[in-house]
C-alpha cells in the first residue's frame, strides 16, 4: 500500500462543537447547526529529516503521550500507545515504510514462501544482540513466537493464523509451517507479533516479562512511573548504535489534548501525539512548532455487545436484550448517525467518514468494502419499530474521557436522536476501558483501533468467532468462512472481493458501527528532527535528535 493525500469529502449540514464536558454530556438538548466550509485536502508529513543539519549528541526527549500504555508485553498488548514505547524498546522481524510497504528489521530479507503456501522461510539478522546480552538469533524468534501462540491471554495467536510448527534449522532461518495458507504473516510481523523478546529475561521473569521489557532496540526500558511516565535509555549494544543520538526518551503522560498542546509551546516536551483537531490549525501557525500528519489504516468505531459473556476470545454466549438479539436494531443505529456531520463539525474536517474496517485507500479496497449506509433516520424509526423496542431506545455507551472523544459522543448523542435513540454517555479512564471490552462488561463501547496494512490485521481477530479482539463476541459462520478464505487466498484482486463480502455480512448485522478514521497528528518542535510517524499510527524516536543549531 501507498501512503497519498486524503481525498476531499462532500461539504455538509454539520453539528456544531459544542464544549461540554462529561457531566454536560449525560444531559439531553438541542444541537445548533452550521454549514461547513469545502474540506481541505491534506497530504502526508511522515517524518522531519535530519538531512545534512548537525546534530547535539545526547539529550532526553520528551514526548507527551495522550494515555497511558498498557502492560509493555508484546504477546498481550492491545494499546497503540504501547506501541511508541516499545517501537524504541523492541524492534521487530519486518516494519512498514513511509509509503507502508513492508520491508525487513531484524529479518534478513522478505519470508520466501513455499509454491503450496504450507512453508514459510525467514531469514534472520545475526548481528544483533539483546539489550541484556544474549545473542539474536532464529532459536529467539521461534521462543518469541511459541510464546504467541500458547501464552494464555495472548492477543498475537488469531494475528499468526493456523500454525502447525514453528522451527529453527540454523541460527539464521525461521520456518513456519502452516494447516492451510496464510497471506497475512509478514504483515502481522511488522507489529507486536514480529517483536522478538530476549529467550533469557523470558525465562527469568515469564509472563511478567512486561514490567521490563528486554528486546534489540535502539532504546532500553529503564524505569515506569504509573499514570506518569515511561522512560528509555539508549542501548550501547545496540547493532546501529551510530546512528541512535538521544541518551534517553521518557513518555510523559498527559490525557488532556490542551496540556499537551501547552507543553509543546512551552518546550516543555519535544513531541506530542494525537493533538486536537480542535486546535491544531492554531497550534501549527506558531513559530518553533511543526506537525506531521498522515492517513489511517484503522478506524473508530461503536463496538455493541452482542455475545461477549465470557471474555473476548471465549465462546460467545447469550444476551438477551433486543440490542445484542435483533440486528435491526444495530442497524438503526447505524443509519441514525451522520458520519460526515460529525466529522465536520466535531473533527474540523481533519478526520473522514469510515463504514468498515477498510481504508478505500488500501490495494484491497472494493465499491463494496467502501460502501457507507445512508443517514436515514427515518428508516431507523422503521427497524426500531420492526423490532418492537419503545422508543427512544437507550444505550449507554462507554467511553475515553478525554475531550474529543467525550465531544464525538455528545455529537452522536445528538446524531442519533432523530433515529430514535437516547445515547447515554459514561465516560471512563482509557486503561479501564481496554479491560472493560475485553471482559464484556458494557452494553456499547467506543474505541478504535490504529490498523494495519494488511486488511486481515483489521478484521480476523475482531470478527472471527473467538478472535483475541473479538470485543463484541460476535458468531456469524459465513464470516468466519470469509475471513479463513481471505487469509489463505495469494491472489490480491480475489482477496479484495472476499475482504467486500465480509463487510456487506458486518454491515447486515452491524456488531460494529464504523464511524470515522483518524489522521495522525503529531506536534514537534523545530529543535528536533528524526521524528516520524507512519499510517500504522505509530510514532517513530529511535534515530531522533536534537539540532546543533537549536533549529534555526
Amino acid at each position: 500500500m501507498t501512503a497519498r493525500a486524503a481525498p476531499p469529502h462532500r461539504p455538509t449540514a454539520a453539528l456544531a462543537p459544542l464544549a461540554g464536558v462529561a457531566a454536560a454530556l449525560l444531559l439531553a438538548g438541542c444541537v445548533p447547526v452550521q454549514t461547513a466550509q469545502p474540506t481541505p485536502e491534506r497530504t502526508d508529513v511522515t517524518g522531519v529529516a535530519i538531512g545534512d543539519r548537525a546534530v547535539a549528541e545526547g539529550g532526553d526527549l520528551v514526548m507527551a503521550l495522550s494515555a497511558e500504555p498498557d502492560r509493555l508485553d508484546p504477546t498481550t498488548s492491545s494499546s497503540l500507545y504501547t506501541r511508541y514505547v516499545m517501537q524504541t524498546v523492541c524492534e521487530k522481524l519486518y516494519d512498514i515504510d513511509a509509503q507502508g510497504d513492508l520491508v525487513p528489521m531484524l529479518a534478513a530479507e522478505l519470508p520466501r514462501v513455499s509454491d503450496d503456501g504450507l512453508t514459510v522461510t525467514i531469514p534472520v539478522r545475526t548481528d544483533p544482540v539483546f539489550a541484556d546480552g544474549t545473542p539474536f538469533d532464529a532459536a529467539a524468534v521461534v521462543t518469541t513466537l511459541e510464546r504467541h501462540l500458547t501464552l494464555e491471554g495472548s492477543s498475537r495467536r488469531t494475528e499468526l493464523g493456523p500454525v502447525a510448527d514453528v522451527s529453527a534449522p540454523d541460527e539464521s532461518t525461521v520456518v513456519v509451517t502452516y494447516e492451510t495458507p496464510f497471506s497475512p504473516l509478514t504483515a502481522a510481523l511488522a507489529d507486536r507479533a514480529g517483536m522478538v523478546m530476549s529467550p533469557t529475561a523470558l525465562a527469568e521473569r515469564g509472563e511478567d516479562f512486561g514490567d521490563a521489557p528486554v528486546c534489540v532496540g535502539p532504546m532500553k526500558f529503564a524505569e515506569r512511573v504509573p499514570q506518569t511516565s515511561i522512560t528509555v535509555e539508549r542501548d550501547p549494544l545496540y547493532y546501529a548504535a551510530d546512528e541512535v543520538h538521544l541518551d534517553s526518551i521518557t513518555y510523559r503522560i498527559m490525557t488532556d489534548a490542551n496540556i499537551r498542546a501547552a507543553n509543546l509551546r512551552s518546550g516543555d516536551v519535544q513531541v506530542a501525539d494525537t493533538l486536537s483537531p480542535q486546535d491544531v490549525d492554531a497550534l501549527v501557525q506558531e513559530d518553533g512548532i511543526g506537525l506531521l500528519q498522515t492517513g489511517s489504516f484503522g478506524y473508530q468505531a461503536v463496538t455493541f455487545n452482542v455475545g461477549n459473556t465470557d471474555g473476548a476470545g471465549q465462546p460467545p454466549g447469550r444476551i438477551d436484550t433486543p440490542l445484542a438479539t435483533d440486528p435491526r436494531v444495530r442497524e438503526a443505529f447505524s443509519l441514525a448517525v451522520d458520519r460526515e456531520a460529525l466529522v465536520d463539525s466535531v473533527f474540523n474536517d481533519w478526520y473522514e467518514p469510515a463504514c468498515s474496517f477498510l481504508s478505500p485507500d488500501s490495494v484491497y479496497a472494493t465499491p463494496a468494502s467502501s460502501a457507507c449506509p445512508p443517514h436515514d433516520p427515518a428508516r431507523a424509526r422503521e427497524l426500531l419499530a420492526e423490532a418492537g423496542v419503545e422508543v427512544p431506545y437507550r444505550i449507554e455507551v462507554q467511553v475515553s474521557n478525554t475531550a474529543d472523544s467525550l465531544r464525538l459522543l455528545q455529537a452522536l448523542q445528538a446524531s442519533v436522536r432523530d433515529g430514535g435513540f437516547d445515547v447515554v454517555v459514561r465516560p471512563v479512564e482509557y486503561s479501564t476501558l481496554l479491560d472493560v471490552q475485553t471482559r464484556g462488561d458494557f452494553e456499547a463501547v467506543q474505541l478504535g483501533w490504529s490498523g494495519r496494512v494488511d486488511p486481515h490485521g483489521n478484521s480476523a481477530s475482531f470478527l472471527a468467532t473467538g478472535g483475541s479482539n473479538n470485543y463484541s463476541g460476535w458468531s456469524n459462520p459465513e464470516a468466519d468462512d470469509l475471513v479463513a478464505r481471505a487469509a489463505r487466498e495469494t491472489d490480491p484482486a480475489l482477496r479484495a472481493q472476499l475482504y467486500g463480502r465480509l463487510v456487506e455480512v458486518v454491515q447486515a448485522e452491524d456488531p460494529i458501527v464504523y464511524l470515522y478514521r483518524v489522521r495522525s497528528l503529531t506536534g514537534y518542535t523545530e529543535d528536533v528532527a528524526g521524528v516520524e510517524t507512519y499510517a500504522d499510527g505509530v510514532v517513530r524516536l529511535g534515530r531522533a535528535a536534537f539540532l546543533a543549531d537549536g533549529g534555526e
